[in-house]
């Protein structure tokens, strides 16, 4: 069997997420593992991606890898793999790996943007996304929360996940936040993220930059915070990885 590294690039929009589910064939994982056991004549290819995308969210960068039997070059499958995917997704690159490279495993860093739309006015041509807000931020204040997100920690309070026994310390190594015309475009980097955790940090950093929250609420959340004291979750749609580091 030969191992192989993809990135691909996926409009979230339509998809419920990239995980496989039993009740729909419309996510990113359903699509290329069809596409591949057509290629193959396998009916069980599996796709392992680096982490699961929620619905509504895109990808710049997201890495998967995958195990078959076939004598065609990493370039003939890509060729094939396009061909026949729907024209929202697209792998970008593909090469053969190692035996033991598993795209979610192995990886270090991941990097994840997420778009705030601040004007008054409609976002017309970017609407799939970014989040219409609509409203000024104040970006300072919300650099100065965003500091205290930064390092190791326990992020429970930062996710929607209630009953997952496993462990919710993550290591927060960047937040920039940069004004880009009309929009604030949030940009984490981090050895991992919880279920819902960047939309729920997002939500409580707007809170700040609406001064709906004070400035010390960041602290409080990290040393004994719950879900129910943090921030609104934030439309999926504004959200986007970038990139997967190993």
């Amino acid at each position: 069997m030969r191992n192989f590294k993809i990135i691909l690039q996926y409009e979230g929009t339509r998809y419920q997420g990239w995980q496989r589910q039993i009740t729909t064939g419309n996510t990113i994982q359903g699509k290329l593992e069809a596409v591949l056991g057509k290629m193959t004549g396998q009916d069980a290819v599996q796709v392992n991606g680096s982490g699961r995308t929620d619905a509504g969210v895109h990808a710049l960068g997201q890495v998967a890898n995958f195990k078959i039997e076939t004598d065609m070059t990493p370039q003939e499958i890509m060729d094939y793999i396009n061909r026949y995917l729907p024209e929202d997704i697209g792998v970008i690159d593909i090469r053969e790996a190692a035996e033991r490279f598993h795209s979610r495993l192995n990886v270090r860093e991941k990097v994840y943007r997420y778009r705030i739309w601040t004007a008054p006015v409609p976002c017309v041509l970017e609407r799939r996304y970014v989040y219409e807000l609509r409203a000024e931020l104040d970006v300072e204040a919300m650099e100065r929360e965003a500091a205290m997100l930064l390092g190791k920690h326990d992020f429970k309070a930062f996710t929607s996940n209630k009953k997952s026994k496993k462990s919710t310390i993550r290591t927060l190594r960047e937040i920039n936040l940069e004004s880009v015309g009309n929009e604030l475009v949030l940009t984490y980097r981090g050895d991992g993220f919880l279920y819902h955790m960047v939309r729920i940090m997002t939500g409580t950093l707007i809170e700040v930059g609406l001064h709906e929250r004070d400035e010390q609420s960041v602290t409080r959340l990290l040393e004994n915070g719950t879900r129910d004291m943090a921030g609104a979750l934030v439309p999926a749609k504004g959200l986007c990885l970038v990139e997967v580091v190993y």
